[in-house]
């Protein structure tokens, strides 16, 4: 390894170290960063000079760093130029939320498309418009997008992006990335996986948890000492498919009994009222009326989830279950009964039974996870930007 290119591999593990006390610590002077990374004073200047130019953080103003009383200047993570894109297909939206590096949300948009059985070019076409022109309203606004990740409700090949099973699209081996045109580095993730990383970064951001989001389907993630687990191929977290009734009827995975034929969007639906034609607005509207069809489903959502999460408590033991997605709006109606079906099924083995609780994100989160993954790279690897 030749001298420069040593050099240059110590400023990126460098500039990586300043940005990341950075970002943990919310703000920081360049003296109290020379002492906590250990570089000299000169060193973490020139650094933090590097990333101003880059526009990855600011100095906002003067404040007093506690050596010898002398004053300094507050190094923040800067929201003014670089930012990041979340995208996300399911079964009845698509989604775009633009980022900034300070983690401030700065675009929402969220189209209804229905996308069952619709083929993934129709599906791609219209998520690309609506990426395109949200990451112009962006430059605008004075913003560079650097990257992006697209969540998909079904299992992923994350090396190369295609969407090995996704039962409420009814795709099977499409390799999704191929088939997105965009002007940044793209990566394709499961919606249930990002929603999880969304509420460890944007949410509670409890260390350990069970993040389940409901939607059309289920799905779950574990977060685990603040890390996201995957299994060994990547799958893990398929909730919505976890047998609660083994005589039930059938699913679309080819299963019978799933949790998602007893909780998910459309089921409640359904089985709340056939006249209900507003969604989960509708069906919270039926609720707040008292609406027995609507309370009794989402009585059995409830006790359902609660035995599939049983089963998730046996086998991962979470510190925390987090209830996103659709059950958001819908946790004063199915929280308690959550709970009541946890502690009864696990009360006897269990001195402590996870608390259940209700996400802040609700159908947010897995957008905010795909725009958190880009940011959290960004600032494990600035050097990459400044080089670019």
């Amino acid at each position: 390894m030749t001298q420069a290119v040593r050099h240059d591999a110590m400023r990126a593990r460098n500039l990586a170290l300043v940005l990341g006390e950075v970002s943990a610590r919310g703000s920081v002077t360049r003296a109290a960063l020379a002492e906590i990374t250990g570089l000299a004073k000169t060193t973490v200047s020139k650094l933090v000079g590097d990333l101003i130019e880059a526009g990855l953080v600011i100095e906002t103003g003067v404040v007093r760093d506690g050596e010898r009383g002398r004053p300094g200047m507050e190094v923040r993570v800067s929201g003014r130029r670089v930012a990041a894109i979340g995208l996300e297909i399911n079964v009845d939206y698509l989604a775009a939320r633009v980022v900034d590096l300070s983690r401030s949300v700065r675009i929402r948009r969220t189209q209804p498309v229905d996308n069952r059985m619709a083929s993934p070019g129709d599906v791609i076409a219209i998520l690309q418009d609506l990426a395109l022109s949200v990451v112009d309203e962006a430059v605008d606004s004075g913003l560079r997008v650097v990257g992006g990740v697209l969540a998909v409700p079904g299992t992923v090949d994350l090396a190369t992006g295609t969407v090995h099973s996704a039962p409420n699209l009814g795709w099977r081996d499409v390799p999704l990335l191929s088939l997105l045109r965009t002007p940044f580095p793209l990566r394709v993730d499961n919606e249930a996986n990002l929603a999880a990383l969304g509420e460890l970064w944007f949410g509670a951001g409890h260390p350990d948890f069970l993040h389940v989001s409901g939607e059309i389907g289920v799905g779950a993630g574990l977060i685990v000492r603040g890390e996201l687990f995957r299994g060994v191929h990547g799958f893990a977290g398929e909730l919505g498919h976890v047998v609660v009734s083994p005589g039930g009827p059938p699913c679309r995975c080819g299963g019978h009994g799933c949790l998602e034929m007893y909780a998910g969007q459309d089921v409640l639906l359904a089985a709340a009222s056939a006249e209900l034609g507003a969604g989960i607005a509708g069906l919270l509207t039926e609720l707040d009326a008292g609406n027995r069809d609507a309370l009794a489903a989402c009585e059995r959502a409830g006790w359902a989830l609660g035995v599939a999460l049983s089963s998730a408590v046996n086998l991962v033991d979470p510190g925390t279950i987090v209830l996103g997605g659709i059950y958001a709006p819908l946790f004063p109606w199915i929280g308690g009964v959550v709970t009541e079906t946890l502690a009864a099924r696990l009360g006897q083995m269990r001195e402590v039974v996870p608390s259940v609780e209700v996400s802040r994100l609700g159908t947010e989160a897995a957008t905010l996870g795909a725009a958190g993954q880009v940011i959290q790279q960004v600032i494990a690897d600035p050097a990459a930007l400044l080089n670019a």
